[in-house]
């Protein structure tokens, strides 16, 4: 039953710095008369415990029966019982020797109630709180509880949230706690004011904090809200700035965060001093290691006398000369850099000394950690051996193989430790494994295909052995697949890759009629393809294959086939499908050869930062079957890390298909480009082909009824480049998982023998009735001239699924070739 509602006296209700007054303690009733000093306590009594036994509560107190009654002990009794903090009244008296102690507990407290909380979750606070139900109701622990709330609050930047504690009280001596929490708005940097820089302005120094001031174009960036810990940051930020600049006396003298009286905003101060501009003086090596030449070692390095003293540059080279020394196999070699500072002169003397150290041979490879994965998957990823001589760089390619199997947590690298001697040495690679098995079911829209459809699964550890066992299936309107692969990098425990594709793939391809889709073609191909790759090098891999196809191209006969030639007999009309169309027609088997030169370098080959990779495709089909061609294709690719979140990648491919034995290309084999491969274009939207307008004449002589129809034809050779740059945001748009990008494409396919075209203007007969119809053919787009586009776009991983935008603008193109704007892709999975 709901007795009453009651605000805690004393629980602090404002969310910054307050001082609250302790709750006061009740006042001690009075005696009705004066007693008598040193009266001897007969009895004591309790009175009003209701879970308490009374024993329990004389055991609190230092009264016993026998001893003297004075004010001063009945004083410490009441301090004593009011410091178990259960009970919320106490009173004592005495009346002829009979001392009653009158106490009234403290509630039990029923349940905990969160209200007004949005930002923080009732599964973030709750734990915070202490207060727990069935436990006695106590004031000092609901201010606890309120500062622990609160604080919560604080590391969300929100200095003004208050929570004010309530208390509602129940039968049987029970009672609710609410808290109401008022979290107001984030506190937001309004303003950094930086005193004592002559060298360098405040927007300078500024751009290197990662605190930024709140303005409205940094609406979305979560920088802008008060940190202390990111302000200790910003500190060390213009302290190495300065020290990269040459100010190597350069000390932050005061850093001061003022909140504003209505506690939304902070005003940050940083006073610093900022000294003089060295220069580098003297730059040598000093080596206590037989296979170093000091004097040479210090003819390499990056710093000059003279140059401006940059404290990155020094450790820089530090980490470059314990390289150096690690290649060499002197693990714990130790470089330490001694500087003579001649404040006179501003220069700063650098002696890099090497200190001695044994050669050391690696003792043994241990790993731990590993479950599921067998140890020999990952100890074939190490690029050095137990008993060999200690190579640092050997170390690293070692731990960015065992990251490229994907099988374990990124954060991994090979530790090195003592081994039983000065000159062994123990690596431990302590891995950290993560599920390798994939569901997926996803369902989107996509520019390129409409609606899409797809499931697989996929085991990329399958058996904890390193192979790879797939299935899986696409639909869409334009394109239907499903195919099963298994990949074994190791075949039969040698350096030997075998992987097995088998497929069936049915695509619609489709031209324009007035800027509409129009299926114009259907194509099945079930086949495999088989194949092995050997490392040459290091970085460099030799793969062959053999790929079998048969595929079987088709039209509707309704739309596309005629009896014009022969009454008597209906087939593929050029005039209707176009002459290449109508070679492609049919069943064939396409047996192909192929071989392919891979050079890899990448740090990482989902999302690369850093690297190189480049390939040398060559495919020969005529080894059996019906189809005779030659294709060969080469593609590279860079990226470097700019710094800052900043990656600059450049890339180019390009091929060539030659028929052979007096086999044309057909039309299925041949490249094509457009969207997704050059952003700005519709799908097959650059290069050769055919453009028909039809239309019909009134009884006037009027042309009525146009409509055009194109069709690309694709080529025989093509090139396309791109140059992108990704863009970092803050680190709220990475936790949301925005990565925005500008980009550069161009590209090009030609090589299409022309076609011989029709020019029916003045109408041509298309069947054994009377009727005609009138068009013109044109053949377009056929030139290796470069198309170029530029834009931006976006990659967003929302919470619907991987989400890419991109807006384009082409800049040039040629007659006939389909450009468009805007493309998107969105998908979601469940």
């Amino acid at each position: 039953m709901l007795l009453g509602t009651t605000i805690l006296a004393g629980v602090p209700a404002v969310a910054f710095a307050q001082n609250v007054a302790p709750a006061a303690t009740p006042a001690v009733a009075a005696p009705a008369a004066p007693e008598p000093v040193g009266e001897t306590i007969q009895t004591i009594q309790v009175v009003g415990a209701e879970r308490l036994e009374p024993q329990t509560v004389l055991s609190y107190i230092q009264l016993r029966v026998g001893q003297a009654y004075t004010k001063a002990a009945a004083d410490a009794a009441l301090k004593d019982l009011y410091a178990t903090e259960l009970f919320a009244d106490a009173q004592i008296t005495n009346e002829g020797g009979t001392v009653t102690i009158t106490v009234k507990e403290n509630p039990v407290v029923n349940r905990i109630i969160l209200e007004g909380n949005k930002r923080i979750k009732d599964d973030k606070i709750l734990p915070e709180i202490k207060v727990a139900p069935r436990q006695i109701f106590t004031r000092s622990k609901i201010r606890a509880d309120v500062a622990r709330i609160i604080e919560l609050y604080k590391r969300q930047g929100r200095y003004a949230a208050t929570v004010e504690p309530k208390m509602v009280m129940l039968d049987q001596n029970r009672v609710d706690i609410v808290f109401e929490i008022t979290e107001g708005d984030k506190s937001k940097v309004r303003q950094i004011n930086i005193l004592g820089n002559e060298q360098f302005s405040d927007g300078e120094l500024r751009a290197q904090m990662v605190t930024k001031q709140a303005r409205f174009s940094r609406l979305f960036s979560s920088n802008t809200t008060y940190d202390p810990d990111r302000m200790a940051f910003d500190q060390q930020k213009m302290r190495q700035f300065y020290l990269t600049q040459g100010y190597a006396d350069f000390r932050v003298v005061s850093a001061v965060a003022e909140l504003t009286p209505d506690k939304k905003d902070f005003i940050i101060t940083y006073v610093v001093e900022e000294g003089k501009r060295y220069k580098f003086g003297d730059v040598k090596v000093e080596s206590q290691l037989r296979d170093f030449d000091g004097d040479k070692l210090a003819k390499t390095l990056a710093i000059h006398k003279g140059d401006w003293y940059n404290a990155k540059l020094v450790e820089d080279t530090i980490d470059g000369l314990n390289d150096t020394a690690g290649a060499f196999g002197y693990a714990f070699a130790d470089v330490r850099p001694q500087y003579d500072r001649d404040k006179d002169n501003l220069t700063m003397g650098l002696t890099f000394v090497i200190q001695e150290a044994p050669r050391v041979y690696v003792e043994r490879i241990d790993i731990n950690g590993n479950t599921l994965t067998q140890d020999k998957v990952v100890r074939r990823e190490f690029r050095i051996a137990e008993g060999d001589a200690f190579n640092s760089l050997q170390v690293k390619r070692s731990t960015n193989r065992i990251k490229s199997l994907g099988y374990f947590q990124e954060k991994f690298e090979v530790e090195q430790k003592p081994g039983s001697a000065d000159d062994r040495i123990v690596l431990e690679a302590n891995v950290e494994e993560k599920p390798t098995g994939q569901l997926q079911l996803s369902a989107g829209f996509s520019s390129l295909e409409r609606f899409i459809f797809q499931a697989s699964i996929q085991q990329r550890n399958f058996r904890g052995r390193g192979q790879t066992v797939g299935l899986s299936g696409s639909y869409s309107s334009y394109s239907k697949s499903v195919e099963a692969n298994f990949v074994e990098p190791y075949l039969f425990n040698k350096n030997v890759s075998l992987g097995v594709d088998v497929y069936r793939r049915d695509y619609n391809s489709f031209n324009l009629v007035d800027s509409n889709r129009n299926t114009n073609y259907q194509q099945s191909t079930t086949g495999f393809q088989v194949r092995a790759g050997v490392p040459l090098t290091e970085y460099l891999t030799a793969i062959a294959r053999y790929t079998l196809n048969y595929d079987d191209v088709s039209v509707d006969k309704a739309t596309y086939y005629s009896n014009r030639v022969d009454p008597n007999v209906y087939q593929c009309d050029p005039l209707y499908a176009g002459l290449y169309l109508c070679d492609a027609l049919g069943k064939r088997l396409s047996s192909i050869v192929g071989g392919s030169i891979i050079y890899d370098t990448l740090d990482n080959r989902i999302r690369a930062t850093r690297g190189v990779t480049a390939a040398i495709n060559l495919d020969i089909a005529g080894l059996g079957g019906d189809v005779k061609y030659a294709r060969l294709r080469a593609n590279a690719a860079k990226y470097w890390p700019l710094g800052k979140g900043f990656i600059f990648s450049l890339s180019g491919e390009g091929g060539i298909i030659k028929g052979w034995g007096g086999n044309d290309v057909r039309l299925t084999d041949r490249f094509y480009l457009g969207e997704p491969q050059i952003r700005g274009f519709g799908i097959r939207g650059v290069g050769p082909r055919i453009v028909r307008q039809y239309f019909t004449v009134d009884a006037d002589g009027n042309k009525t009824n146009s409509t055009k129809n194109d069709d690309a034809l694709g080529g025989n050779y093509y090139y396309m480049s791109r140059a992108e740059l990704e863009i970092p945001l803050g680190s709220g748009a990475r936790e949301m998982g925005l990565r925005p990008s500008i980009f550069v494409d161009a590209g090009a396919v030609w090589g299409v023998k022309k076609p011989e075209t029709t020019d029916c203007s003045a109408g041509c007969t298309l069947s054994t009735a009377t009727d005609k119809t009138y068009f013109t053919e044109t053949f377009l787009g056929d030139s290796w001239n470069p198309r170029v586009a530029i834009g931006f776009g976006v990659n967003w991983n929302s919470p619907f699924g991987p989400f890419r935008i991109d807006i384009s603008k082409v800049l040039l193109k040629e007659e006939g070739d389909d450009t468009k704007t805007f493309t998107f892709n969105v998908g979601t999975q469940f």
